[in-house]
């Protein structure tokens, strides 16, 4: 298998993470989304990472759609249940951070990306990144578990995890430990493990 896309992306960094966990060998291209664009082209037209090419020569496009694959694949030792309340409020979870990882991503991208920033959008994406926040540390204050759903790391471990390094990247400021220590507590128990040494990459953000 082939995973295309560079490490600071928290999406490419999950599949990645994934992969780890559920021992896939795979080869990693690191191509850029701007710098790379006509390369990642030939396997996926919207350019974006990540993208998995199968052994078979298939391509995968988007995180959750990658890692439903790679769940299928793993049948009952899966990193989320595999039907049931469960698996929905796990999901849930991932919903939520990578909705908190797709605002980091918008608003790094109007920042550097436009000579006129807009406010309004602005002020909507951190709006959305500090409600979401306030929302996932309420939803793990109620876990007890070394995770969010017990003691083994899931998908949404580690899709918040990843979302939570990139905005400390993105935004210096956006994420205060002391106001959120439920998710800080979270974030360096997974970035401790060895799939999260494995797989990290400073934030290199698009010019």
């Amino acid at each position: 298998m082939i995973l295309i896309g560079q490490y600071d992306s928290p999406f490419v960094r999950r599949v990645a993470i994934a992969l780890r966990l559920y021992g896939r060998a795979f080869e990693h291209r690191p191509w850029s989304t701007f710098g790379d664009a006509e390369q990642l082209a030939l396997y996926n037209p919207l350019r974006r990472v990540p993208t998995l090419v199968r052994d078979d020569g298939a391509v995968l496009i988007e995180s959750a759609a990658i890692l439903d694959w790679l769940d299928e694949q793993a049948g009952e030792h899966a990193l989320i249940p595999r039907r049931g309340e469960a698996r929905r409020a796990q999901l849930h979870v991932c919903a939520l951070g990578q909705g908190l990882a797709e605002k980091s991503v918008a608003l790094l991208y109007e920042r550097v990306l436009h000579e006129q920033v807009s406010d309004l959008w602005t002020t909507r994406c951190r709006a959305q990144i500090s409600d979401t926040l306030t929302l996932l540390e309420k939803s793990r204050a109620t876990s007890s578990g070394e995770f969010w759903f017990g003691a083994t790391m899931g998908h949404a471990d580690i899709m918040v995890a990843c979302a939570l390094r990139f905005l400390r990247e993105a935004h210096a400021g956006l994420f205060d430990p002391a106001v959120f220590p439920q998710l800080e507590a979270l974030s360096q128990r997974c970035e401790a493990t060895e799939p999260f040494h494995a797989f990290v990459q400073p934030l290199i953000p698009p010019s």
